[in-house]
């Protein structure tokens, strides 16, 4: 008898599902359960070797997190969750898709990220290492002396930190270079800069990990931002960032590849017959469909999981655009509010406490501001969101409109609409954000460097060819496709025998 086909789950668990036993009939050679970024380039990269796939999403349309929406008032499109999606023109496996002729359009602004600070100043990343680096002042040469290593070699360095962490790098001595850095601590870092502007611009970037700044890995995240910044520039997608998740399924179906939505997936024996199935899941969410086909030292492992801070979203719909203080604040679609160094690294360490900062630190995105046409003539949107503990049940909507204000004064005024997201409305609308976490887990050094675990080919799963590719794998959150590319060609490797 023939073996089940592939199934790759991502956003499609965690309801109770009344058909059974079988949701879908017939035979695959690959089954997807989850249709955000990572489960359709795991479905794209099967397809692309002549298999039969087949993608089951649970919610009513695809996307996962990668989806647009219209929260607040009809006709202000709104990204449900990601918006400017910073891996996604430097991601190795998205860069080979024709997602131009399925309608993609990507719109990067000159200034990928304007960090304001208190008086009008502040500091920005710019497409142009020099520009950035003048605005600096003193630290001007330090960063340059930094950066520019790195970005001679930006595609090997950038392919490095998206692909598991054991393996053969293209540049071995340029990515040796990033990633001596990369482990340290920004509090480490940081000590050979001085100026409160670039302190705080790479502050900024590093606070995208959600981990207090003391910790490992910090002064990765920034360097790899950074590089972004110069190199691919940080885009949004014209219209929503449904666009890019549009886009990939219709590359899927135009490789033969189907599409299944509004079908939730609570155990494996619920798919149709498959040679190898691919979770695009969280942990736990891998525990409830497939714990039973699992090693029992692995379980154990992902029952130990750590999710790390949520995330308290506000989405709005305005009359005018943000009107920051910093002038380059109202030229890009990223901003980071949270003033100086020392006040992010005071704020980000709070939700490790169990505590919500009154103050937080905040990644805003403005897509409106270079693409109009998320809201009707003259209108705008954006979002906003604070790290806050893991299942927080308060309200930071105050504390977060309050930081906006503080660097665009009469920002209040200028507001037409408001939709809050609390870390439990993120969970149901897509139980991937367990507690409102939306990395796939925490980046301690532990769960850094085993992404799910640590091994040559970690998105394959000890079971029968089982296999993970959501963020909770290697390389981790981001908007890349590149967990569901790796599971993909792990499964070709083992299951399908495909080199």
């Amino acid at each position: 008898m023939a073996r089940p086909a592939a199934v790759a789950c991502g956003g499609g668990v965690g309801r109770h599902n009344e058909e059974a036993p079988h949701i879908v009939t017939g035979r695959y050679d690959a089954v997807v359960v989850g249709s955000g970024p990572n489960g359709l380039a795991a479905a794209i990269e099967l397809a692309r070797h002549d298999l039969q796939v087949l993608v089951i999403e649970g919610a009513g349309e695809i996307g996962g997190g990668t989806r647009t929406s219209e929260l607040t008032i009809p006709g202000f499109r709104h990204d449900v969750c990601s918006s400017v999606h910073t891996f996604a023109t430097a991601s190795p496996f998205l860069a080979t898709l024709p997602l131009d002729r399925h309608g993609l359009r990507w719109i990067s602004p000159e200034i990928a990220v304007a960090h304001p600070l208190d008086g009008g100043r502040g500091a920005v990343v710019t497409h142009s290492l020099d520009a950035t680096a003048e605005g600096l002042g003193e630290d001007g040469a330090r960063y340059r002396r930094m950066m520019r290593p790195l970005l001679n070699h930006a595609d090997a360095v950038i392919g490095a930190s998206l692909a598991p962490i054991i393996g053969i790098p293209s540049s071995p001595i340029a990515t040796a270079r990033f990633g001596v850095r990369a482990v340290l601590p920004l509090t480490t870092m940081i000590r050979r800069f001085h100026t409160t502007e670039a302190r705080a611009l790479l502050a900024g970037m590093a606070a995208h990990t959600t981990l207090p700044l003391s910790r490992p890995f910090t002064s990765g995240m920034a360097l790899v931002m950074a590089l972004t910044g110069h190199g691919k520039g940080w885009p949004v997608a014209e219209g929503g960032s449904a666009a890019l998740t549009d886009a990939m399924a219709a590359h899927l179906r135009a490789l033969g590849g189907e599409i299944v939505t509004g079908r939730w997936v609570d155990s494996l024996d619920e798919l149709p017959p498959a040679r190898a199935v691919v979770l695009d899941v969280a942990p736990a969410g891998l525990i409830r469909i497939a714990g039973d086909r699992l090693a029992p030292r692995f379980v154990r492992r992902m029952r130990r999981w750590v999710y790390g801070p949520a995330v308290f979203k506000v989405d709005l719909a305005m009359s005018e655009p943000i009107p920051w203080a910093y002038g380059p604040a109202r030229a890009t679609a990223t901003v980071h509010v949270g003033g100086t160094f020392e006040e992010i690294d005071e704020a980000e360490a709070a939700p490790f406490e169990g505590k919500a900062h009154p103050r937080p630190y905040l990644i805003v995105t403005q897509p409106s501001v270079v693409d109009p046409t998320r809201a009707p003539d003259g209108g705008h949107t954006a979002w906003a969101y604070a790290h806050v503990p893991e299942a927080w049940p308060g309200d930071a909507t105050e504390a977060i409109l309050d930081q906006i204000e503080r660097f665009a004064p009469g920002f209040r005024d200028v507001i037409l609409a408001i939709h809050v997201t609390p870390p439990a409305h993120l969970e149901i609308d897509n139980p991937n954000h367990v507690g409102g976490t939306i990395a796939g887990g925490s980046l301690t050094i532990g769960q850094a460097i085993g992404r799910p675990r640590f091994t040559p080919t970690p998105h394959a799963l000890p079971g029968d060819d089982l296999y993970l590719c959501s963020s909770a794998t290697a390389p981790g959150p981001g908007t890349h496709g590149m967990c569901g590319y790796h599971a993909a060609t792990a499964a070709l490797r083992r299951t399908f025998g495909i080199r």
